[in-house]
Parts: C-alpha cells; sequence; structure tokens
C-alpha cells in the first residue's frame, strides 16, 4: 500500500527540508506547482533543476504533475481572501472557501487517483506531494491528498520540516 506524505518548504532550510524527505523514506517526489521557480536564494534549492538533481542523488524519482496545480484563476480566488483578510501568503494557515470550491471543480474534479497511481513505479512505496507553502492546510496539496485517501485509501501524513 502506498503512503502519501505532503512537504511544503516555507520555513525550512534545505538540510531540514531533504532531511525531512529521508526521515519519511520518500521514493518518489511528486511537484503539483504550475511554476517550479521559488524567487530569491533562500529557496533556490527547490528551483526545479537543482531540486531534480537533489533529490536524482538522493535516489528519490521525481514527477511533476501539472494538472494537481491550481490555475492563475484558481489562485486569484485565494491571494483575493487573503487581501480581504489583511494576511500575508506566507503568514496563512487555512485556505479560504472560493480557493478550496474553484480548487475542487476546476482541479479535482477532472482528477483520479488512479491517473497518479498510475505513472508510479511499481515499488513506489512513499510518495510526497509537494508545493511550497509551510502549513498543509494553506496549501491545494492538503485538498489534492485528502483526494488520494478518500478514493483510494491511502495513508496520509503531513510532514512538516
Amino acid at each position: 500500500m502506498i503512503k502519501i506524505v505532503t512537504i511544503g518548504v516555507y520555513g525550512a532550510t534545505e538540510e531540514q527540508f531533504f532531511q525531512a524527505l529521508q526521515e519519511a523514506q520518500v521514493d518518489t517526489f511528486c511537484d503539483i506547482r504550475q511554476r517550479r521557480g521559488v524567487r530569491g536564494a533562500k529557496y533556490a534549492f527547490v528551483n526545479s533543476k537543482r531540486l531534480q538533481a537533489r533529490l536524482a542523488e538522493m535516489g528519490i524519482r521525481y514527477l511533476h504533475r501539472k494538472d494537481l496545480a491550481p490555475t492563475t484563476a484558481v489562485r486569484q480566488r485565494q491571494k483575493e481572501a487573503d487581501k480581504a483578510s489583511n494576511t500575508a501568503k506566507r503568514q496563512r494557515v487555512t485556505l479560504g472557501p472560493a480557493f478550496i470550491d474553484a480548487y475542487e471543480e476546476e482541479i479535482l474534479a477532472d482528477f483520479t487517483s488512479q491517473s497518479l497511481l498510475a505513472d508510479l513505479e511499481p515499488d513506489a512505496q512513499v510518495v510526497a506531494l509537494f508545493c511550497v507553502e509551510r502549513e498543509p492546510a494553506a496549501c491545494h496539496r492538503s485538498l489534492a491528498a485528502a483526494k488520494l485517501q478518500q478514493e483510494s485509501g491511502v495513508e496520509v501524513e503531513h510532514i512538516t520540516p
């Protein structure tokens, strides 16, 4: 049985981030960001090419599932909610109802857990769903993980390095 872990990067050092993946025994890393780059030097290690190179060194397979990334229009819903509540993106602890509804309708409605599971290697055991937000409840990765759990009964654990 496959286990799903979710992980973000904000608030973690490079060492903490990769150590958390090792401790969770991740063998497959699933990047669910639309844009696979992060501004600034602090988190440059999760820019796509650097991230993929480091994961390869660690023996962790890399997948990019853009179909699980929120579109610009869906992200705009959260941006509006953050603005209305005067919450900075990196300070957010939960997703707004408008974002959740839009993500479920526009992204998850067409997604089946089988489509992701079919992309995995036969020996995959621990799959990390990755996006940048620190708090799982403030990120779409928690919604994707919940759908995987609901449809396939996979175990889900949210890790925060």
